[in-house]
Formats: structure tokens, sequence, C-alpha cells
């Protein structure tokens, strides 16, 4: 077969370069994508893709796909792909761009995962000005979950959620994000645009193409908010899906630029540089080294993970953050999750603290090696999470019987009263924080001296806390005494 450039035809139209040749999402389906016809994703991922071709931007350019019917960009765009949770997309660009500033990074979602799950993200990301672009595919509905209302569904438009059609009594009207992200000071460009018919798939194709080279000159936030047909779930043939955008969609959201801000707009200065990596022991004020006893006395490889529950104003959370700040002390990878419920006081609290010798995958604790639990309650829910071979230091005169396991080593200590005699019973967090050090071996005395001069301000709680360090870890060998006597 001829080339069209053997038989004299000018090519004027050709798949773009930033497409894959073939889509491999399916075997027997890879030359086409997965939208329904007549749907507009492909219409706009053939603009964007343009673009990015005109540009010159393909190796440069990291597209942030949503949740939604346009969840598998990554098949069909040649670029740098990072997939996002349902919303997150402006959040995600966002940290994108600031750790890449050379990178040209585009947001893509629609209007059920930007202007309902995600509204807060893109508000904040166009009210921060952040050097991205987004496109914003409005079809008025939720299409990949079978048509209920979205924020953008027109007053009287049924879905299965509104059977009798959107009333503003109930529902309330629809939610216009080009204009009210146009509001901000910070956005440089925001236009809404259609595909309703030829001559607006024309303009929406200038305008992507607008929004994707402010971000190569450096000028801010750009957002094109695109209407777009859904003849499936509209229930429509596509061509009268596309005459609906442009006879009906667009009486309640009217094609226009509602942010121009390109004439006058200066390239964003570059942020700061980070510090280095070697300034930020410094920065934090934690102590630059370790003792080098306390690096001998502890594993090459570990993982310790540390669960501590109980009611709120036992100062759970304070004795995982001593925990985690002695870790970073110590050089350590560190992480702690706090967890709590709604009530200043005797809600229930709990924290998962993870310290590592290699990067932490999660700070999720599901296993604990070690549960501190300062009440039955806390006892009762996470008592059967505790790994084989594991320590519970539980906050009561003895472990109940329906409780007891063969498998872990327990000690059961009333830490309160402990505390009272050392002069306070709100330092029974601490008493239990050394029983934990003294079993685990993991921290140097040094660093968990500065991690509390840092967690607590007063002279007077600093000296009570040390003292209740001690007292904890002397319960620990005492405890490791008494099986000794009982083994032989």
């Amino acid at each position: 077969m001829s080339s069209a450039a053997e038989v004299g035809y000018e090519v004027s139209h050709s798949k773009a370069k930033s497409l894959f040749e073939t889509y491999e999402r399916k075997a027997e389906l890879r030359n086409q994508t997965h939208y329904c016809p007549g749907c507009g994703h492909g219409v706009v991922h053939k603009m964007l893709a343009r673009a990015i071709d005109e540009l010159g931007i393909q190796d440069r350019t990291i597209l942030v796909g949503p949740v939604g019917c346009s969840v598998f960009t990554y098949y069909y765009f040649d670029v740098g792909n990072v997939q996002a949770a349902h919303g997150r997309a402006p959040a995600v660009a966002t940290a994108i761009k600031r750790s890449r500033p050379g990178g040209i990074v585009i947001g893509y979602q629609g209007d059920g995962d930007l202007s309902a799950i995600g509204s807060a993200e893109i508000i904040h990301a166009a009210n921060r000005g952040e050097n991205i672009s987004v496109i914003f595919v409005n079809n008025a509905i939720y299409s990949m979950t079978g048509g209920q209302m979205a924020p953008t569904t027109l007053l009287g438009q049924k879905s299965t959620t509104t059977p009798d059609g959107r009333t503003a009594e109930h529902e309330g009207y629809p939610l216009h994000m080009s204009e009210l992200l146009a509001t901000l000071g910070a956005p440089v460009y925001i236009e809404r645009v259609g595909l309703g018919d030829n001559k607006q798939i024309a303009q929406a194709n200038r305008a992507i193409h607008r929004a994707v080279e402010n971000q190569v000159r450096g000028l801010g936030f750009s957002l094109v908010e695109v209407l777009s047909p859904c003849p499936t779930i509209w229930k429509m043939p596509p061509v009268e899906a596309q005459r609906w955008v442009r006879d009906v969609m667009e009486k309640t959201f009217p094609l226009g630029v509602f942010a121009d801000r390109t004439k006058e707009r200066q390239p964003r200065p570059p942020l700061p540089e980070p510090p280095s990596l070697e300034s930020i022991p410094g920065i934090l004020g934690v102590e630059d080294g370790l003792p080098a006893a306390g690096r001998d006395e502890r594993p090459a490889h570990f993982d310790l993970e540390i669960r501590a529950s109980g009611f709120g104003g036992q100062g759970v959370l304070l004795l995982g953050e001593v925990l985690a700040e002695a870790g970073l002390d110590a050089g350590l990878e560190v992480s702690w999750l706090p967890s709590y419920g709604p009530e200043m006081r005797s809600g229930t609290s709990n924290c998962h603290i993870r310290l590592a010798s290699e990067p932490i995958d999660s700070p999720l604790v599901t296993h604990p090696d070690v549960l501190v639990a300062m009440n039955e309650p806390s006892l009762k829910k996470f008592y059967s999470t505790v790994q084989a071979d594991g320590w519970v230091l539980y906050n009561g005169a003895a472990i109940p019987a329906e409780y007891d396991r063969d498998d872990v080593h327990e000690i059961a200590r009333d830490f309160t009263r402990e505390a009272d005699h050392l002069g306070d019973v709100r330092a029974a967090n601490m008493v239990m924080l050394g029983a934990l050090l003294e079993i685990t071996s993991t921290l140097p005395q040094a660093s968990v001296d500065a991690a509390l001069k840092r967690c607590v301000s007063s002279a007077r709680w600093f000296a009570l806390d040390e003292r209740a360090i001690e007292r904890g870890r002397a319960i620990v060998r005492e405890f490791k005494e008494e099986e000794m006597r009982h083994e032989r």
C-alpha cells in the first residue's frame, strides 16, 4: 500500500505522538478506547494529546488520572501517569509539580470527581495558584456508577437518584465551578467550552492548548471546563446527545472565559531550595548523633510495631509521640499515627508507632509486637492482634482470664497506682513507656531524654516523667527476674 506522501497527499491530521500506538488494556481491543460511542472523553483526549505534541512537552508531561470514566487514561497517554484517589487529583498534582517543577502536570477530572468529593482540593489548589493545568469534563451526571445525580446535574434532569428530576428545593442548584473558581484572585485562566458542534469543538481545542501553554510559561493555575455528551447514561443517540450539550446544557452553563490574567501575570518565582538532609536534624531541634552503645545494642535490621491505646486524657498519644521523637533522635525510620474519638476526655484514643532500620511502607500497625493497653476496653479490642511471642502491657491488676494467651508475654500491673506513688496518677503513661523501653531495648536513654525535653515543657513534669520511666524499667526487670526464678 502506498503512503499518502507517495501519492501526492499532504497529511493534515494523524494520531498524536503522545497517545500510544496501540492500547493494551484489552488484547482484543487494541485500537480503540473503552469509551462509549459519542462520549466526549475521546474527543478531549485527542485535543489534549495534540496540545502536548504541539508544545513539544511529551517527555515532561505527567498526567494525573482520576476515578471515573476516564480512570484508564494511563492506557492511552504515552506520558508520565499517576493514578489519584477519587477527587484528589489537584492535591496529587500539587505534590508532583512542587517536587518536579520542570514537569508539566495536568489534572484530568470529571464533574463527580472534581465538583463533589474533590471540591475542596480544586478550590484550594486554585486559590494557591498552583502552576498546574486542569481539564474538567462536565457531563452533568455520575456516569461510571450508573447515573446518579452529580453536583452539576441540571434542574429537572432525571437521574437514578432524582427519578422525577432535580429540584432546587430538595437537591439544590447545579454547581458552577468555573464561576466559583473565577472569584479567586490566583487563577490565571478559566474557560468553559463545549462539544455541542464543530464550532464549539474548535474553541475547546484552542482553550485546552492555551491552558497547557500557560503552565509551560510558568504563569500559574489554568482550568478548562468542557461540557461533554454522555449518550449512554443520558439514554440518547450520540447525535442527539451532542445537540443536547449545545441546546440545553449551555443554558445552565454558559460558555466563555471567566478569568484571563495571562497578559499581566508574570512567571511564578521558583520555590526556595529545600534544606539539605544534613541540616534537617538542626531545623527540627533533633540531637545529631547517637551514643555508640545504643547503636550496638540494637539489631542491624529490625521493625518494631507498637500499638498504644486507652481513654482520652490518659496520655496515650503523648506516649507515642515521645517514642517517635526518640526514634528520630536515634536516627531511625519512624511513623506515628494517632487515632482518637471526638471527646476531649474519656473517649477512645490509640496510636500506631513504628521504629525501623529501613524505610517504613505503612504507618498502620495491625499486628503489634507490643500492645500498651491502658484500660480493659483497649485490651479487649487489640489483645488478639498481638503477634506470637509479642508483649502485652496492661494497666490492671491481672489479665482477665478470657483474654489469656500462652504465646505472648504479659505484664499486668496497676500502673496508675505506681504513678500515684511517684506523685501524680497522670504519669501512668510514662511508667508504661519505661516498661516498653526496657522490653524492646531499641532506644538509648539519651534519645528518650532528648525527646522528653521537646515534648514536655514543664520542668516539674519532666522530672516526674523521668522517675516514671525509670520505675517502668524497674517493673520489667523485676518481672524478668521472677520469670527466671520460676524457670529454675
